[in-house]
């Protein structure tokens, strides 16, 4: 570690078992996420960005800690905590889901991973919902264990994620379906593989299940990579904010509803099976919600990093809704937002002011994603085209 990398780790806050790796080759700055640090700069968050789009990155993202569900009815335990069917959720098949509590608010959006009929974990988001399900399992009836395994994932995403992925695994890793998981050994080091990842680009998550052996993964990963450009890397901002990714704490809350975000695609009100928040997302669903995302263009000088705090949107000396997230793309040569703002504000074209650090700027409400609304990169569609 360097003069210039000095930082102030106490033990209260958790390490990953790449935290090492990851200072080694470079890491500048972190934050707190589930009570972790997590490596947030690797220098120039531009380049991070065509890194990423470009060739591959790999990031440590241990913090995404899983709530393993287990037991005979851990499906049935499941499907109380989110408003998604998963009826129909086959083994080794991976689900965006949202987690809601009984007013409807969104309490986290993890990625859900059924490992066997009786097994799923759920791969969080920054928030406390180990708590929240083994409070809900103490009282449920049901016949369920709640824990957080030592789970640790990183990502590896952009284009060339495949050719380090066949580099790795072997050919045979090119049939892992989006949205689908595998357990692999890499030289007896234990991992569950799936093609998911927080880019939006084509990409994989290695969750390492021996956290013994976290430095020896990231460096036979950057070695096996090195003729395919991997570099080390932090999730980027541009891209997520690009692809209309949300961020918990930041586009979401649990003041937010499903149907606000525009994700009624992902509650379903006519199963039969029962989940919290089902009777209230029902009455929002019926009355209409008072406010909605939409996405922002905003008329000024490139920004010089994301927003750091909600900016308010004005109407006519009006407060109409706040920036939740903002960043300049140098792809799209924009600066970028998404936005929650009352529902008659959401019309496409519509223009309004948004004060950014006390200084009034213009902005047009558009279209969001920004790039790729097909997701054709993620899902791979757009190498076969």
């Amino acid at each position: 570690m360097t003069m210039a990398q000095k930082f102030g780790f106490g033990t209260q806050i958790r390490k990953s078992p790449y935290f090492d790796a990851t200072v080694r080759w470079g890491a500048k700055g972190f934050s707190v996420y589930n009570h972790m640090y997590i490596p947030r700069d690797f220098g120039d968050p531009e380049q991070n960005f065509w890194n990423l789009v470009n060739t591959a990155i790999l990031c440590d993202v241990g913090v995404e800690r899983q709530v393993e569900i287990t037991g005979p009815d851990a499906m049935r335990f499941a499907q109380m905590l989110t408003p998604r069917d998963l009826s129909k959720m086959a083994v080794g098949q991976c689900k965006y889901v949202l987690i809601t509590n009984a007013e409807g608010g969104i309490l986290n959006d993890p990625i859900a991973l059924r490992l066997a009929e009786d097994k799923l974990w759920l791969s969080l988001a920054d928030s406390d919902i180990l708590l929240w399900a083994q409070g809900l399992a103490v009282h449920s009836g049901m016949d369920v264990t709640i824990r957080e395994p030592d789970v640790s994932p990183l990502q590896l995403q952009g284009p060339n994620s495949l050719y380090i992925m066949k580099a790795l695994f072997g050919e045979e890793i090119a049939d892992l379906r989006y949205f689908w998981l595998r357990e692999l050994e890499l030289d007896g080091i234990p991992l569950v593989v799936s093609r998911t990842g927080w880019s939006s680009e084509l990409g994989y998550e290695l969750y390492l299940q021996d956290a013994t052996r976290g430095d020896e993964l990231w460096e036979k990963i950057m070695a096996a990579a090195q003729p395919f450009g991997l570099k080390p890397g932090h999730t980027s901002t541009i891209r997520r904010i690009e692809a209309g990714m949300l961020s918990y704490h930041a586009d979401m809350d649990a003041q937010t509803n499903p149907f606000e975000l525009g994700l009624d695609r992902l509650v379903n009100l006519d199963m039969e099976a029962e989940f919290i928040g089902k009777a209230a997302l029902r009455r929002i669903r019926d009355a209409g919600v008072q406010r909605m995302q939409v996405g922002l263009v905003l008329d000024t000088d490139p920004l010089d990093g994301p927003n750091t705090v909600f900016w308010p949107i004005l109407q006519s000396a009006s407060r109409v809704g706040k920036v939740t997230s903002a960043v300049y793309s140098p792809r799209l040569g924009k600066n970028i937002a998404l936005a929650m703002v009352d529902a008659d504000q959401a019309v496409i074209g519509n223009a309004v002011q948004v004060l950014v650090d006390n200084m009034m700027v213009s902005a047009e409400v558009v279209e969001r994603p920004f790039y790729d609304p097909k997701k054709s990169l993620a899902t791979g569609a757009a190498q076969v085209a």
